[in-house]
This record gives C-alpha cells, sequence and structure tokens, in this order.
C-alpha cells in the first residue's frame, strides 16, 4: 500500500521503536498521529515530522477514538502500527514464597494485550468504512516479542501478553479479509530502546553477545523498516515476523 498522503497512526510513537516508525512513516509522506502518554516527548517527536500528538492510553476507549479521529481529519486512515507497551516483572513465587501479584499481573496484560486488541477494533472499523486502494483498505502492525516464544523468568505477564498478541494476529487477519484489511505482527528480539536504557552498560553488553549475528543490539530504524515493508507488501498477513537476529532467550 502507497502511504503517501494518508494519515497513519503510531501508539508509543514518542520514542523507541515507535518514533522510528513514525518518522520513516513521515518521510514516506504519511500524515502521522503519535499516540503516546508522554506528551512532552511526543509532541516533540510530532513537530519534527509534521504530524500531530494524541495523548492516549491504549486500554482508553476514548481517548484512542480521539487520536483515530485526528488521524481521519487530516487524510484517509490507511495504516495503523501499534507499539505501545511496557515490561514488568512477576514471578508465579516471589524470593520471599509468597504467590506473584495477581495485580500486577492483570495490570500488564491489559496494557499489553488489551491495548492492543481496543487499537486493533477500533482502528479497523475506521478502516472498514474506506474505498478500496488496490485492493485493499488498510493495514495493521502488531508488536508482540520474542518472549511470546522464550519468555525469561519473571517475564511471565509481558510473556503471557505477547504470546497473545501472536495469537490474535492469524485470527484477526481472517476476521478482517473480508473488509481487505491486513494485520501482522513484529516480534522484535533484543533492541536499543529507551527499556533498555535503565539497565546498565554491562547487561546491555551481555543482552547483545547473545545475538547469533549481528551481534549487537537491534536498531529502533530495523524495526521501523520492516513495519514499512509490511505495510508496503501486500502478500504479508496474518503473520508474525520474529526481528531478533536468530536469539533464542535464555530462561534468565
Amino acid at each position: 500500500m502507497d502511504i503517501a498522503h494518508c494519515s497513519a497512526v503510531v501508539t508509543g510513537g514518542a520514542s523507541g521503536l515507535g518514533e522510528a516508525t513514525a518518522r520513516a512513516l513521515a518521510a514516506r509522506g504519511a500524515h502521522v498521529v503519535i499516540v503516546d502518554l508522554n506528551e512532552d516527548l511526543g509532541r516533540v517527536v510530532a513537530e519534527e515530522i509534521g504530524g500531530t500528538f494524541a495523548l492516549a492510553d491504549v486500554t482508553d476507549t476514548t481517548a484512542v477514538e480521539a487520536a483515530l479521529d485526528a488521524a481521519e481529519a487530516a487524510a484517509p486512515l490507511r495504516a495503523v502500527v501499534h507499539c505501545a507497551g511496557k515490561g514488568g516483572t512477576v514471578r508465579v513465587v516471589e524470593r520471599d514464597g509468597q504467590p506473584g501479584s495477581l495485580e500486577t499481573y492483570e495490570q500488564l496484560v491489559r496494557l499489553n494485550l488489551v491495548g492492543s486488541f481496543n487499537v486493533l477494533r477500533l482502528a479497523a472499523a475506521r478502516m472498514a468504512s474506506l474505498d478500496l486502494v488496490d485492493d485493499e483498505r488498510g493495514v495493521i502492525v502488531l508488536t508482540a516479542s520474542v518472549a511470546a516464544y522464550e519468555g525469561q523468568i519473571g517475564q511471565i505477564p509481558y510473556a503471557s501478553a505477547k504470546a497473545g498478541v501472536v495469537g490474535m494476529t492469524l485470527v484477526a487477519a481472517r476476521d478482517l479479509a473480508s473488509k481487505a484489511i491486513r494485520v501482522a505482527t513484529i516480534a522484535p528480539g533484543t533492541f536499543d530502546t529507551p527499556i533498555l536504557a535503565r539497565f546498565g552498560q554491562d547487561v546491555r553488553d551481555k543482552l547483545a553477545a547473545q545475538t547469533p549475528h549481528p551481534r549487537r543490539l537491534g536498531r529502533p530504524e530495523e524495526y521501523a523498516s520492516t513495519a514499512l515493508h509490511i505495510i508496503d507488501n501486500a502478500m504479508i498477513n496474518g503473520e508474525t515476523i520474529r526481528l531478533d537476529g536468530a536469539i533464542r532467550m535464555a530462561p534468565k
């Protein structure tokens, strides 16, 4: 799909994978709406790329609808790249012998999985009313993680949620096929994003060394180029693409 002169929404677009994707989409001629909770960073990026910022929690239907309204006000909404999410640590049984926090588990699953479905359903409903262009109406790219396949100890809420995103991908693509809307997912490995920035250089170096080739952290621009390729390539549908340099995560 040619994204020029169309609108695109990028959740989590103020930094990391989302920011790189927002910049890449804008460079292709799309009007990009950045959806994020970091208003300061989000407005700066939106201004730099000539886009729009929308403050929204992806689990908040009213806020997401407002962001989609902003996209449609600029141009037809043809692409959504959903990057918003975060990690967190919960063990089944904590080191002190207490059961893991159900509250934290529910919060992380709600953000990472329920938030993905919320963005997916609301965006797809908007796209379904559009005219066909080259036999399709729109593309939605979700973000999972290699943790969906090899979650590490302490990652149980994050791994559960990202496995759910992988699980919904093919079903959503089949569901939306009659509306000519494609759905695909990217499952990144260890990427150089603000999530990893909180760790020391020694930890980052160890993570980088676990990747067989290239032996480094992934670059946000590599995620962005994959998202754009999905948008460009009409045969990519219902698939989760691992973007990980052949890494297979160890238990811890």
